[in-house]
């Protein structure tokens, strides 16, 4: 058997030691821990004495594997974004390119899926703050972010490649939309990277965002249990037609519904 010739100029990767894998099964675990212990309060917090009691550790420990609890709860966040990025382009990377309608519902609908299957992972990200915590400014909780919230922006980029995407039906911009896109493309590593988009679409974009994430966000809390599955799944996707309408997408044919899972 052949084996791999080293690429020139590059050190042939050194398999994990036994301490390297025994350590991030350690770290894994603490993780699965903390959300064991934030699905079954219910709350986004957790302490790390409870950690190490239920791991059979003391909590001095755990700080040989995490800081504190914010570099812990950093690690969570970034898992978590990075989950919902990757379910979201999974789904949007099953309809071509070319029908980026169909492309921006299989995104609100994965979107709204991985919110009700992982309801604390979605309050941890995009819910209230966790009580104490301070992310770590531009640090790997605000790119984890930019890339999850990029599939979104892709399908209003493709639209645009594509030649399909109309103006707005909203173009009220009062100039302050102008002036912060001004002002942010001047800058490098924003929220707001990408290709420079007119003000209305920019403003389109977040409608999309708000709408979506307004109806996952009732659901995901519980707001909605009093209507039928299969009523939340129409409401669901006649807002998804009507913000992908206002905002210049080719509207969106039919999702398909949770409630047929």
């Amino acid at each position: 058997m052949v084996g791999q010739i080293p690429q020139p100029g590059r050190e042939p990767e050194r398999p994990p030691s036994r301490r390297e894998r025994a350590r991030a099964a350690t770290i894994e675990e603490i993780k699965q821990t903390a959300m064991g212990l934030m699905r079954e309060q219910g709350t986004t917090d957790f302490r790390f004495s409870d950690i190490a009691r239920l791991m059979g550790m003391t909590a001095p420990a755990l700080y040989r594997y995490f800081a504190d609890r914010d570099e812990l709860l950093t690690a969570l966040i970034v898992d978590a974004y990075d989950d919902l990025g990757d379910a979201v382009a999974e789904a949007r990377d099953q309809i071509p390119v070319d029908d980026p309608g169909g492309r921006f519902a299989a995104v609100a609908q994965s979107y709204r899926r991985w919110a009700r299957e992982e309801p604390q992972r979605f309050a941890l990200i995009l819910g209230l703050p966790v009580p104490g915590y301070h992310a770590p400014e531009e640090g790997p909780t605000s790119e984890a972010a930019k890339r999850a919230m990029a599939q979104l922006k892709s399908l209003f980029y493709e639209a645009i490649q594509a030649g399909v995407l109309r103006r707005p039906m909203l173009t009220d911009d009062d100039g302050s939309i102008t002036r912060m896109l001004a002002e942010h493309h001047k800058v490098k590593d924003t929220p707001i990277d990408g290709p420079p988009v007119p003000p209305e679409t920019f403003q389109a974009m977040l409608h999309c965002w708000a709408s979506m994430h307004g109806f996952t966000s009732l659901e995901a809390y519980g707001h909605l249990d009093w209507l039928p599955d299969e009523v939340r799944d129409a409401v669901f996707e006649s807002s998804i037609r009507l913000v992908a309408r206002v905002a210049g997408l080719p509207e969106p044919g039919g999702l398909p519904r949770l409630s047929d899972d």
